[in-house]
């Protein structure tokens, strides 16, 4: 019992996940769709990014990419500020999972030498923000633009339209947060840094550029996750403990709970029933329950507006941990990191996303209407 209380208190989003899927799983009993539920090419991808980060850190290069942001960055605000735009912006390319996969880990690494926790969480909710929001301006930027870009056959041009309002409030809205951060020196981590190992460097970049090619489905994802353990075995072993397995676990339960919550007819009436006219409001709401790509899926039986889904599945994004599932992603890191406060994390998390929805949906709302 002390044990199974210890994992609770360790895992609570793992174990959130795994009993709403157990759950789900008394509508609908475990049957061969289940193995199509889980997204082994994200689990792959994640799985080879998290050792090609680990690696790159053992390397000594979080080392000197911190001392660079610190010296050259001056105030916690303008190293906070650069950390997010670089997930805003790095988002609309490589999404926003391996955005946040990158930047989460080496903010964490430069924050363990500020001493100042406020401005940690703030910076980590508003990089999982900008990651979120930035990816909404590509179509390859996240899951949901390439399912709804190829479902409803829309342009370059018709996809830039529909999200350039968005995404510019958006930025504006995250710079504008970001003057919350102090504007106060940040002092650089005292002692050496230990030197940089080019070779072992160069071997885990690779291992990231071959993940990120394969984002692209340019490889096949078994490549991804092939590479990533030889990567460990010919360096560093222990590499391979360094994987958050609990995340990917995490994923796998919300995979089946929104597999299985998809299947429910009931569900579909009656989303199916209140989407007229309600794309955006009904899609940006839905996405809190089961995330925005299922929710994109979903509800693009029942609409011919693409582009109204587009944007509501989108900045549906924001709002819960589960509304996009790479919020999970910063949630887990800094769960693990040292004096986490996930409480604190979490009420800040619900604040700004949930302020930030709000307000996007009114005034995307009122803009389409003048419009």
């Amino acid at each position: 019992m002390n044990k199974a209380l210890g994992f609770v208190k360790a895992q609570p989003v793992l174990t959130a996940a795994f009993v709403l899927a157990v759950i789900s799983m008394i509508f609908i009993p475990p049957d061969e769709q289940y193995i199509g539920y889980c997204n082994f090419a994200v689990l792959a991808e994640l799985f080879g990014l998290m050792i090609a980060v680990a690696g790159l850190r053992g390397a000594g290069l979080f080392e000197k990419l911190t001392g660079a942001l610190l010296k050259h960055a001056g105030t916690i605000r303008k190293l906070s500020l650069i950390l997010i735009l670089l997930c805003f912006t790095s988002s609309m390319v490589v999404t926003n999972d391996v955005a946040l996969i990158t930047f989460i880990p080496l903010t964490l690494h430069i924050f363990a030498g500020i001493n100042d926790e406020r401005s940690r969480v703030l910076t980590l909710v508003l990089e999982t923000a900008a990651a979120n929001l930035g990816s909404m301006m590509t179509p390859v930027g996240n899951p949901q633009n390439l399912y709804i870009y190829d479902k409803y056959g829309l342009s370059v041009w018709q996809f830039l339209q529909t999200m350039m309002p968005a995404g510019i409030m958006s930025l504006i809205m995250i710079v504008l947060l970001s003057l919350m951060i102090p504007n106060v020196p940040c002092m650089a981590q005292s002692g050496e840094p230990r030197r940089l190992s080019k070779r072992i460097t160069a071997l885990y970049a690779c291992l990231f550029v071959l993940c990120v090619v394969t984002v692209f489905k340019v490889l096949p994802y078994p490549v991804c996750a092939v590479a990533a353990v030889a990567a460990a075995l010919l360096t560093d072993r222990k590499l391979l403990l360094k994987a958050d397995y609990s995340l990917l676990a995490t994923f796998v339960c919300f995979f089946v709970f929104v597999g299985n919550i998809s299947r429910i007819s009931e569900v579909s009436t009656f989303f199916s029933e209140m989407l007229k006219g309600h794309e955006i409001m009904v899609s940006a709401l839905l996405s809190q329950v089961i995330s925005n790509v299922p929710a994109a899926v979903m509800l693009s039986g029942f609409t011919k507006y693409g582009t109204m889904l587009l944007i509501g599945v989108n900045l549906g994004g924001l709002g819960t941990p589960i509304a996009s599932m790479a919020s999970l992603i910063t949630l887990q890191f800094y769960r693990s990191s040292e004096n986490a406060r996930t409480g604190w994390f979490l009420a800040v998390f619900t604040a700004v996303n949930f302020g930030m929805l709000s307000v996007l949906l009114a005034m995307t709302l009122l803009i389409l209407k003048i419009f």
